[in-house]
């Protein structure tokens, strides 16, 4: 791993767009996924240490007016499920992340062994953007997910199963 990357441990995932790209207002955007640990956790402290010795390297006469930390936020400021008294750091990219499972083989989407509310292991590497709408801030990219273990499913992240339907083989189709 290069000196920007983290690899945080036991991360709850959020928003998991991780086999096909996010669609935002019917524009698809990337592949992305949000990870949340608590405020006083270990991670919310390598998460911090990390950003700040990003903005330390690349900027050496100090961070620029007006930076914003774009991909780690407060959970408290949002109000989705599973965010209360959590940090959320929110990685993206441009091409298909790699999702591993424990063992460290590849997981599909056909696996459906991901989802908003599992725990997992993530790999970030941090960047800095400069435009014109987005202004000065520092982001994530999300290099790779591995499924660490189960969790309870986000209220967004439910589908129904078979056994929520009645068996109507038996049934005429008139």
């Amino acid at each position: 791993m290069s000196d920007t990357q983290i690899k945080l441990g036991e991360v709850r995932l959020s928003f998991p767009s991780l086999f096909r790209k996010a669609v935002f207002e019917n524009v698809e955007t990337k592949f992305e996924a949000t990870v949340l640990m608590p405020k006083d956790s270990k991670q919310h402290k390598t998460v911090q240490a990390a950003i700040d010795k990003f903005i330390a390297q690349t900027f050496k006469d100090g961070a620029p007016k007006g930076l914003k930390i774009t991909c780690f936020q407060d959970g408290d400021t949002k109000e989705y499920d599973g965010y209360e008294g959590m940090m959320a750091l929110k990685g993206s990219s441009n091409k298909r992340i790699p999702v591993f499972d424990k063992d460290r083989s590849p997981v599909t989407e056909d696996d459906d062994k991901v989802y908003a509310g599992c725990y997992v292991n993530a790999i970030f590497d941090f960047w800095y953007s400069s435009h014109p709408k987005g202004g000065k801030q520092i982001l994530a990219n999300l290099l790779g997910v591995q499924f660490k273990k189960d969790g309870e499913a986000f209220s967004d992240a439910k589908v129904a199963n078979a056994d929520a339907f009645d068996d109507e083989s038996d049934e005429d189709d008139f």
